[in-house]
């Protein structure tokens, strides 16, 4: 029988396979990923039916991987969810459409719709699906394992739910944001002039960004530990590495996209290959 650890070396390895892929997510112990036909391929654990990718497997534009459900964006704008289903985070509200962007939580889910407004479904034990009034102007969304985030079109970060360890309690000033993302119990956001602030749950030091804090286009936040790509494509990484999850593979450069899973993490090359 395999092992939690069996699963995250899969999840860490066989994605490397081809060259074909252009969006990638992790979760708690699985993988996605977006070819360029637009199909998702999946891998790592799968007890839960997360990497069951619902038929037709065709038409995605965008995906987002949870604890243990997956959740991708049809180029019709509606929202197709596999996987655990215990608080209904696979149970997308009608109508499902006009969405343009999706994040998944441990139990929860959120879908931003083309209007600004976000909408919500799964558990919502500490709030992590009330969303602040007003509901509207977000132009990104993230989620947390019970918390949630939303960016705003003036640059500003929206925060509710489990506040435990501080992971809704954004630095000051809360402006000049282009990004948001979330780990399981801490937050990051990148500012316009490319540093990244981060905040929440700091036992590994997955909120303390490596020096120098700047030029920095993209970051995501695993369980203890963070990534964030630099402009000139290579990767750093800080926090917990006792899996090597922190340690990216040499030739650290040509990355375009990055994604953290619970204890793995993902880049993707510009020649379509992950790592």
């Amino acid at each position: 029988e395999e092992t939690l650890y069996d699963d995250i070396y899969n999840a860490a390895t066989i994605g490397s396979i081809s060259k074909n892929y252009k969006i990638i997510a992790s979760g708690y112990g699985q993988n996605l990923a977006i070819k360029t036909d637009n199909s998702i391929a999946a891998w790592g654990y799968n007890d839960d039916g997360e990497c069951d990718v619902t038929e037709p497997n065709s038409g995605f534009i965008s995906v987002a991987s949870g604890l243990l459900h997956s959740l991708g964006i049809k180029s019709n704008g509606s929202i197709i969810a596999w996987g655990w289903n215990v608080s209904g985070q696979c149970t997308v509200p009608e109508p499902n459409s006009d969405f343009v962007s999706v994040a998944a939580g441990t139990y929860h889910s959120l879908g931003l719709k083309s209007n600004g407004s976000i909408i919500t479904w799964g558990s919502n034990t500490d709030d992590q699906c009330t969303v602040p009034d007003p509901n509207s102007g977000f132009i990104s969304i993230a989620a947390g394992t019970y918390h949630s985030l939303g960016l705003k079109s003036d640059g500003s970060i929206v925060t509710w739910g489990s506040n435990t360890y501080g992971q809704c309690n954004v630095p000051a000033p809360n402006s000049d944001f282009v990004s948001v993302t979330s780990g399981l119990y801490h937050s990051l956001g990148i500012k316009s002039d490319g540093s990244i602030v981060a905040w929440g749950w700091n036992s590994d030091g997955q909120c303390i960004i490596p020096g120098p804090n700047s030029d920095f286009v993209s970051v995501a936040g695993g369980l203890l530990h963070s990534l964030g790509l630099k402009s000139d494509g290579s990767i750093i990484a800080w926090g917990s590495n006792d899996l090597d999850q922190c340690t990216v593979p040499v030739p650290n450069s040509g990355f375009v996209s990055i994604s953290a899973g619970t204890y793995h993490s993902l880049g993707l090359k510009s020649d379509g290959s992950i790592v």
